[in-house]
């Protein structure tokens, strides 16, 4: 585990995105979020607004992405925290997606703050 700088989880709505993508598809995003891991590609995972950021897979002309955010509550283990993904044709974000990632990443660290 020495060689990545963090480790990755996905929220349920992550996995169901990629879930239905076909094999194809899902299998270059997961290379891609695993080489992200270990490089410092803004290609791959980039920060977009706030604490927001993105992982970024072009195959097949489509671009692919999944949001996420940083939870460095525990110092020995960082995690990065994917909330939800979407397909786009164009390099623009629509602001309610990272507005939607914002509240995953509010309510992920209030309900962690509760246990």
């Amino acid at each position: 585990m020495d060689d990545y700088k963090f480790r990755i989880e996905f929220l349920q709505e992550a996995k169901n995105f990629l879930d239905q993508l076909d094999e194809k598809a899902r299998d270059k995003i997961i290379y891609n979020i695993w080489k992200a891991r270990s490089t410092n590609d803004k290609e791959l995972f980039k920060k977009l607004q706030g604490e927001i950021w993105e992982f970024r897979t072009k195959f097949n002309k489509t671009y692919y992405r999944l949001f996420a955010f940083w939870d460095k509550t525990d110092k020995s283990d960082t995690v990065v925290i994917s909330t939800h993904g979407l397909i786009k044709k164009t390099d623009k974000i629509p602001k309610s997606e990272i507005e939607r990632a914002e509240k995953s990443r509010e309510k992920y660290l209030n309900d962690k703050n509760k246990k």
